[in-house]
């Protein structure tokens, strides 16, 4: 019984690793293609109008965004390369592990077909059987003669499952080779389009270092520009907030919180119970400015702030709700295009640079409703939506929020 329970407990742990091999290799896999389909959209949006004139600092944060991408996916090939390699190993030891299992299995199996053989040439089972002494003595011969027949029996059937399991690892040993040879091929190419990339990039940045000071002073125009957007929506948050509290009966406007009633409460408690599984604000696109404050990766000294995240996707697409609420605001931004702010519980979505809107003022959306249309930049040739999140005044990143950003 404790051979047995030893027996199960080795399967039990051979059955969990490679359940954990499998699922280790479905991730990574799926990262890979998550990364391809991202590759596929950066060529897509940010590469299809290169017939169109571009700024030097759009050109860099393009391929800064593809060479990111790139750097990703040579990181989770090699990842699933040295995998396949680890079980590649792990399936040599097993294969001659079990080749020396199933040589002793043949060679105990053989002895006991002889040893058989030669107890039924001296005398047959009825002789056997009658040479008892009494009663007792011929059950029990009986007995053992049945376990014995019942041992060989389960010794050839275990010398054929150790047969179809060497053959069935020898199989996947040859699968596992294939797929490595062609991970270490895909890796290859795409080390070679990176280099590529990096050539191209550090000729553009040569042309930024040249004139510094001229570039810096572009990119400090426009985070003004989009300070000021910054201030608008900040504005128009403490406006909500503070009428929110009048219609409540509360005295004083100055609170930094919306006066809820128990429903939108609740919807408040049910958006922080979906942080990190909301859907994209636009049914595909790709992510080109982070939020928070970052340090230029080609001019030292020039550093920016998102207060939201900026969502390349394709032309005419519609901005989508990312949650259940109620249309808080929409307004005409000063310099930039149409806003929609929705209101969850504590929580507010907005949707800037919108060329036209679908909802209204005080109409309730559900998630994935769409709300408007993303505005183009023929300058560029992008369509972009700039995407935030707030709880009352405090911004929050939006990645921490939306699913997979």
């Amino acid at each position: 019984m404790s051979t047995k329970l030893i027996l199960f407990g080795l399967l039990l742990v051979m059955t969990t690793s490679l359940t954990a091999q499998k699922d280790q290799r479905a991730t990574l896999e799926q990262k890979r293609q998550d990364i391809l389909s991202e590759i596929k959209q950066i060529n897509t949006l940010l590469f299809k109008t290169q017939k169109q004139e571009k700024s030097v600092l759009t050109q860099v944060q393009d391929l800064d965004q593809r060479i990111s991408a790139q750097e990703n996916l040579i990181r989770i090939t090699n990842q699933q390369a040295n995998l396949l390699t680890k079980e590649v190993n792990n399936n040599i030891r097993k294969i001659d592990g079990l080749r020396q299992e199933l040589a002793t299995l043949k060679e105990d199996y053989a002895q006991m077909v002889i040893k058989s053989y030669k107890s039924k040439s001296q005398k047959s089972r009825l002789m056997f059987l009658l040479s008892s002494h009494d009663f007792l003595q011929a059950y029990k011969r009986i007995e053992y003669m049945n376990q014995y027949a019942k041992f060989r029996k389960e010794q050839g059937l275990s010398i054929q499952a150790k047969t179809i399991e060497l053959q069935t690892l020898n199989t996947d040993l040859v699968e596992q080779k294939k797929q490595k040879k062609l991970l270490v091929q895909e890796n290859q190419k795409s080390k070679l389009a990176l280099s590529k990339e990096k050539t191209q990039q550090q000729e553009l940045i040569a042309t930024l270092k040249k004139d510094e000071s001229k570039f810096a002073s572009q990119i400090k125009v426009k985070q003004r520009e989009a300070d000021a957007i910054d201030k608008q929506i900040d504005a128009l948050i403490r406006a909500a907030i503070a009428s929110s509290n009048t219609k409540a009966g509360k005295s004083s406007t100055s609170s930094k919180t919306f006066a809820l009633t128990a429903e939108a409460k609740a919807l408040g408690v049910s958006f922080t119970g979906n942080k990190g599984k909301l859907p994209w604000p636009v049914e595909s696109g790709v992510v080109t400015k982070r939020f928070g404050k970052q340090r230029h990766p080609q001019l030292a000294n020039v550093t920016t702030f998102n207060s939201g995240v900026y969502i390349v996707t394709s032309e005419n697409t519609k901005a989508r709700a990312v949650f259940n609420g109620t249309v808080l605001e929409i307004q005409q931004l000063k310099g930039a295009n149409k806003a929609i702010m929705i209101q969850h519980g504590s929580y507010i979505s907005v949707y800037t640079n919108l060329s036209n809107v679908q909802v209204r003022k005080g109409d309730i959306v559900t998630t994935k409703q769409e709300l408007g249309t993303i505005a183009k930049n023929f300058s560029t040739g992008k369509t972009t939506l700039k995407f935030s999140i707030f709880k009352n005044t405090t911004r929050l990143n939006p990645a921490d929020w939306v699913f997979k950003m």
